[in-house]
């Protein structure tokens, strides 16, 4: 079976919502269960794939040296930048085959073996998504499909499933199929006009979310 190879991880924001903690430190390295939030991701995906890239920007010098301690691939610095300016302009859309995305703010439980085999199952789109039941208190865009092929994705009209921010995707298929933006929301919509947007059939086994506070504390199982 062929297996996914490249794993890029986003963990270029502020942490406004984290503040004043954010203020020292940049999101990323918030310590959490004796490491720190990234270094957690880093070494969950790394049993799974073999090459992870990071994008950073706060700090991000602070952050890459972490990062390159942890041993990672690449480094991309994207401060200014929205979130998909990386897929347009750094090497990483050279990259013909799929790359498993993710931000350093979910602490999740995935089975890369099966969005894997699914993958290349649906013909190696440009782009997948993988979805989460929505939970209470976080917003999301909320997906609308026929069968795994996505046709619509909405903020405001509400569906059983939204994005959980992990996404599949082929940096040389997404240049060729729409223009540079620096919204993976327009990605998605230019994807969708091309029927080239799919939904997995999995979702993860554990999904979290951590944008304050109380939510990382609730992560690491404090009160």
């Amino acid at each position: 079976m062929k297996k996914i190879e490249h794993a890029l991880i986003m963990a270029a924001g502020r942490g406004m919502r984290m503040m004043p903690l954010t203020n020292d430190i940049p999101k990323p390295m918030i310590p959490f269960e004796g490491s720190t939030l990234i270094a957690h991701g880093i070494q969950e995906i790394k049993k799974h794939v073999p090459n992870i890239h990071i994008t950073v920007g706060y700090k991000g010098a602070v952050l890459a040296e972490h990062v390159i301690k942890i041993g990672v691939t690449s480094v991309f610095n994207t401060e200014g930048k929205g979130n998909s300016w990386w897929i347009y302009n750094t090497l990483i859309k050279y990259l013909n085959e799929p790359v498993f995305v993710l931000t350093c703010d979910n602490v999740v439980e995935i089975d890369f073996a099966s969005l894997s085999e699914e993958y290349y199952k649906c013909g190696e789109p440009a782009g997948v998504i993988v979805p989460v039941a929505p939970i209470k208190g976080f917003d999301g865009d909320y997906i609308f499909k026929n069968g795994n092929v996505v046709n619509r994705i909405s903020r405001t009209d509400v569906a059983d499933i939204y994005c959980s921010g992990i996404q599949i995707i082929n940096p040389v298929k997404v240049n060729a199929l729409t223009s540079p933006t620096e919204s993976f929301y327009e990605v998605w919509q230019q994807l969708i006009a091309k029927q080239q947007l799919y939904c997995s059939s999995f979702q993860p086994k554990k999904w979290l979310a951590i944008d304050t506070m109380q939510q990382l504390q609730a992560a690491s199982g404090k009160k």
